[in-house]
């Protein structure tokens, strides 16, 4: 049997059979080679060779397209580094459990995404980066200057303080992938324009006023017709995202209020004895002094000459001040420019150190009771000083101080029962993490209940601690939900903690329609109602548009005649929420015509309209400076859009693999 199996497989009709079937399990084992394992990467982009971009993507043709991927070790980086921002910017508004959803990783991931796509399309498209564009690039970044001006000192020791440390060889070639990514879009960005006739036509849109009259209708009538199953059955359906139930959580808590606990006994006389002595320097009365000044006023940045004025002028005053039997007060109130004191005759008040300005300090502390200074300068011009008491300093008694010193010596003590109560506490809770009771108990603290507490509710300034976000951040947190251990100390006010343990965490849920049946039944006659109500609306819109006045409508339906509203501008509140938005959408209207409309307010109830007369902004009343400003603004808007445009039109043409399983 074997010879003859030998036999009839040595012939060529069977050599040929063999290699037609070696062919498509070498392609398959080929690709299986070629394509790559996604065992590290989260994205793949590959995109048709520059030379053939209409190029077809299946093997072998695949081999020549150009490929890149964003790793796992990528992603999260980029990933950490979002974190940090967005903590950085939220601080205790950071929800952390929020920020690891699937659809922010998709978000950060595309943006990656793009990056790398500007890349694939700049080297398509034979973008070289120079070396010198490279240079004047690292040499205008702020972290490297040094009082404007590139530090090659400060440089070196910016790459080196990175984790890890870059070489200026790395850094260089860094900057060098981010300028190609970057060039086309930051080109095209730039780009942007407005002309001239564009510009006018937006301010003659931005300034336009209009005449409008309004009717509102009223309310729809309740609907208290029967709503027969199925169309409960529909609308349930429908509409499933209406009736669920958000995640919430119970909890129990331990809490350690310091205002609650028992106080400390008062300090002895020898403690506060010894913190007097310890903290004399504090009960030192500062020495004070009874000023008056004279200004002549002048700028820091006023010319030599005026400078010079000023200060003669002070130094004649100074000197008129010193004469015998001069008025000091008289003299100030006929001269100085200090609008504050001059009134006063230049009244300061009694001065203590560290309140006026260093040079004006410097020389009321040097001088003797009863002198007068020469002009001294500051940054608000020259100043005669005239020094009329001093009150020197002293030293309070232990007597005088001891109020103070034993408030603070209570609160300090306070502080720190609190502290060993807590660190106790924790301890204990450390030594048996499943379980508050045992600790509780130890402290003769009873263990509280609290829940449901809902993850996606308003905070409530009724429901206490529930309403605090710092507990709700723990409550939710995945480590407390899935181990079921107790929470790190939460603060919720100084010397006022909780430590919690979620009991009881019930995910977001669809409710059964049993639960929510009687809501369903509101909803449909609501429906129905409001359905009822935009026919009729909309019958009397087409019997606007046909030509009938506002007011015949109104008086035909017994409403209170139309509102008049003339000039309205574009924004100004109208008669309710979205009706200004719809009086300004409508078309222009023709000359002796009206443009009908309605908006349909929160209530209900509809308001019916009819523009008679649009007047558009005047552009000559626009400031030539502030329609400059605008129309950068505006292009800079578009600029933005078409490069976003372009890196969407260039993901169109490529192959973008996402591995959700890997973010």
């Amino acid at each position: 049997m074997l010879q003859k199996l030998r036999d009839k497989t040595s012939g060529w009709i069977a050599t040929v059979i063999l290699g037609l079937l070696i062919i498509p399990f070498a392609f398959v084992g080929i690709q299986d080679y070629l394509v790559q394992r996604n065992d590290n990467f989260v994205a793949t982009i590959d995109a048709p060779p520059g030379w053939w971009q209409s190029a077809p993507s299946w093997w072998p043709v695949s081999t020549f397209w150009e490929h890149e991927t964003i790793t796992a070790d990528e992603f999260r980086t980029r990933f950490e580094q979002v974190r940090q921002q967005e903590r950085a910017q939220q601080g205790e508004a950071f929800d952390a459990r929020a920020f690891e959803t699937l659809e922010n990783k998709r978000a950060i991931l595309d943006g990656l995404i793009d990056q790398r796509i500007q890349k694939l399309a700049s080297q398509q498209a034979g973008v070289v980066v120079s070396d010198a564009l490279v240079r004047k690039t690292i040499q205008e970044i702020p972290a490297f200057l040094v009082d404007g001006k590139f530090n090659a000192e400060r440089y070196q020791l910016a790459l080196a303080s990175q984790v890890p440390a870059q070489t200026p060889t790395q850094f260089e070639r860094v900057v060098r992938d981010g300028l190609q990514q970057s060039l086309v879009s930051t080109g095209i960005a730039a780009s942007g324009f407005v002309t001239n006739a564009e510009m006018e036509r937006l301010i003659k849109l931005m300034g336009e006023q209009r005449d409008v009259s309004l009717v509102t209708l009223p309310a729809p009538a309740p609907d208290t017709a029967a709503v027969t199953g199925a169309e409960i059955q529909a609308w349930y359906a429908g509409h499933a995202a209406d009736y669920r139930a958000p995640e919430s959580v119970s909890i129990e808590y331990v809490e350690l209020n310091g205002a609650t606990m028992a106080p400390p006994p008062a300090a002895d006389e020898a403690v506060l004895r010894q913190r007097y002595e310890q903290e004399k320097n504090r009960f030192v009365e500062q020495e004070q002094r009874l000023a008056s000044h004279l200004l002549v006023r002048v700028d820091e940045g006023a010319n030599a000459a005026a400078q010079k004025a000023a200060q003669d002028k002070a130094t004649q005053l100074a000197a008129q001040a010193k004469a015998a039997g001069a008025d000091f007060a008289a003299l100030v109130r006929a001269n100085s420019d200090d609008t504050g004191s001059k009134a006063s005759g230049g009244d300061l008040g009694w001065v203590g150190k560290g309140m006026m300005t260093g040079p004006f300090e410097d020389a009321l502390f040097q001088m003797q009771a009863g002198q007068i200074s020469g002009p001294v300068k500051t940054d608000f011009g020259w100043h005669v000083i005239q020094l009329r008491e001093v009150k020197a300093g002293a030293q309070e008694s232990f007597e005088q101080a001891r109020e103070a010193l034993a408030r603070e010596q209570a609160e300090a003590d306070r502080d720190r029962a609190f502290n060993d109560v807590s660190s106790r506490l924790v301890d204990l809770v450390y030594k048996n993490p499943s379980s508050l009771v045992p600790a509780a108990r130890e402290m003769q603290l009873p263990v509280l209940k609290l829940g449901p507490i809902f993850r996606d509710g308003k905070p409530d300034p009724a429901a206490g601690l529930a309403a605090n976000a710092a507990l709700k951040r723990a409550a939710f947190s995945d480590a407390l939900i899935q181990d079921g251990t107790v929470s790190d100390p939460i603060e919720i006010a100084p010397n006022h903690t909780v430590l919690i343990r979620v009991v009881a965490h019930t995910p977001e849920r669809t409710l059964p329609l049993a639960q929510v049946r009687a809501q369903v039944i509101a909803a449909v006659r609501a429906d129905r109602a409001r359905k009822a109500s935009t026919e009729e609306a909309d019958a009397l819109l087409a019997r606007l548009r046909g030509g009938e006045t506002l007011e015949a409508l109104a008086a035909s339906r017994q409403l209170p005649a139309p509102q008049q509203a003339i000039a309205v501008p574009r924004g100004a509140p109208l008669g309710g929420e979205g009706v200004a938005e719809a009086v300004f959408a409508v078309a222009v209207p023709a000359t002796g015509k009206v443009s009908p409309g309605k908006a349909v307010l929160n209530d209900g109830s509809i308001v019916l309209f009819a523009v008679s007369k649009v007047v558009p902004g005047d552009v000559a009343q626009v400031p030539p400076q502030q329609r400059q400003g605008l129309q950068q603004q505006i292009a800079q808007m578009g600029g933005a859009d078409d490069a976003q445009a372009l890196i969407n039109a260039m993901r169109q043409k490529m192959k973008v693999a996402v591995v959700e399983a890997n973010l």
